[in-house]
């Protein structure tokens, strides 16, 4: 299904016109919780990049080395979810070592990264799309780098708003959904480019 598509259509369309937080809606929660700062919604893009990228790797490894060959594609929610666990614990392990502000200003935010949608979602997608070994990293590298753009332009969005009058029934996570439904509206400017389904 998938081989039609290079793998730099499949990168530059999880980016923009299939952005898996703008058009699939995946990953929300983090995404409206964490994007007040553009310093903490750098340092989550960032993780959610990594953690993307390598458990599509490991997941379409897992899936079509165990899980195809000894019949038990039934169990792929589960052996996803365990990778990509065992992944966010990593990322965890260093962020705390590396900067200790990052680590508090993320706070419950970085283990949720383990039931994030959007990285189940990346690596089930590529299940579904039958996507080659190469085109499954491209296409969680695009996804991981789309997330990450759309939570730093919120953030900066959202910072800009903090000197802004919002009306009171809109401060807080009213304000947020509307600009990620205009944010929706300006990514569905980029849908006729690259389309992959």
């Amino acid at each position: 299904m998938s081989e039609g598509l290079a793998f730099y259509a499949i990168f530059f369309a999880a980016i923009f016109t299939n952005n898996i937080l703008l058009t699939n809606y995946l990953g929300m929660c983090s995404f409206l919780a964490v994007s007040r700062e553009v310093d903490t919604s750098m340092g989550l893009g960032w993780a959610v990049v990594f953690v993307m990228t390598a458990t599509s790797a490991l997941n379409w490894l897992a899936y079509h080395y165990i899980l195809v060959p000894f019949d038990l594609t039934y169990l792929r929610f589960v052996v996803f979810i365990v990778i990509i666990a065992a992944f966010v614990q990593i990322v965890e392990m260093i962020i705390e070592r590396v900067s200790d502000k990052l680590y508090i200003a993320l706070g419950i935010f970085l283990p949720l990264i383990t039931v994030n949608c959007a990285i189940l979602g990346v690596s089930l997608f590529m299940v579904i799309r039958e996507y080659t070994f190469i085109n499954s990293i491209f296409f969680g590298l695009g996804s991981g780098i789309g997330w990450m753009v759309a939570i730093i332009a919120m953030a900066g969005i959202r910072q800009k708003m903090a000197r802004s009058r919002v009306p009171r029934a809109l401060v807080g996570a009213g304000i947020a959904l509307i600009i990620a439904g205009i944010m929706a509206l300006a990514f569905m400017g980029f849908s006729g480019m690259i389309k992959i389904t």
